[in-house]
């Protein structure tokens, strides 16, 4: 009998989840970040990047509730629900890192030789010249879609209904777009 309370109080949750409960939100939030975090600083990841994921992780738990995309099956489903949505982003990451060698953003510098490293005066200008010239080498959805991201501060929805597309495929988008800058910027130029 105990686990049909459970479930029920799982069912309880979703439901108060549907209806934004502020106060289950914000409880869910906190009792479940810690086993994310230590999941991904023992596979190599940071606490900024444990941050993220499990933020991207709630709310894409949030999304499919409220979309009726999940339905709680035992008495930690939600939590376990929302672990693995977590983990398997993670997974995601560290896949894409191993197997295309992306670069954080704090390692992409591909301005600087490491002979001239030391004596680089951190010359902003010359940084951005050459940001902007592999911003100039992207396609012309990308330079629109990053353009009205990170210049006009348009939100991810906003560039979506823009491009006619859905709020992940625009967020996919715009990822893609950053690493083919990353790309450019990295690749020596002959």
């Amino acid at each position: 009998m105990g686990k049909v309370l459970n479930i029920r109080n799982q069912e309880t949750t979703v439901k108060a989840i549907k209806a934004n409960d502020d106060a289950v939100l914000k409880k869910i939030y906190t009792e479940n970040y810690k086993k994310t975090e230590v999941f991904i600083l023992k596979n190599s990841g940071s606490m900024q990047q444990a941050k993220d994921i499990y933020q991207e992780a709630f709310i894409a738990m949030w999304q499919n509730i409220k979309e009726g995309k999940f339905t709680p099956k035992n008495e930690t489903a939600v939590q376990g629900y929302l672990y693995q949505i977590a983990k398997n982003k993670w997974l995601d990451v560290v896949r894409s890192a191993r197997f295309k060698k992306t670069l954080t953003i704090g390692e992409m510098t591909p301005w600087e030789d490491e002979d001239d490293a030391l004596t680089n005066d951190g010359n902003t200008e010359a940084q951005l010249a050459q940001v902007m010239k592999g911003f100039e080498q992207l396609g012309a959805d990308c330079k629109e879609l990053l353009k009205s991201f990170y210049f006009e501060k348009n939100s991810l929805r906003t560039i979506a209904k823009q491009f006619e597309i859905a709020e992940a495929s625009a967020r996919n988008k715009k990822y893609r777009c950053i690493q083919q800058l990353r790309t450019l910027l990295t690749t020596p130029t002959p």
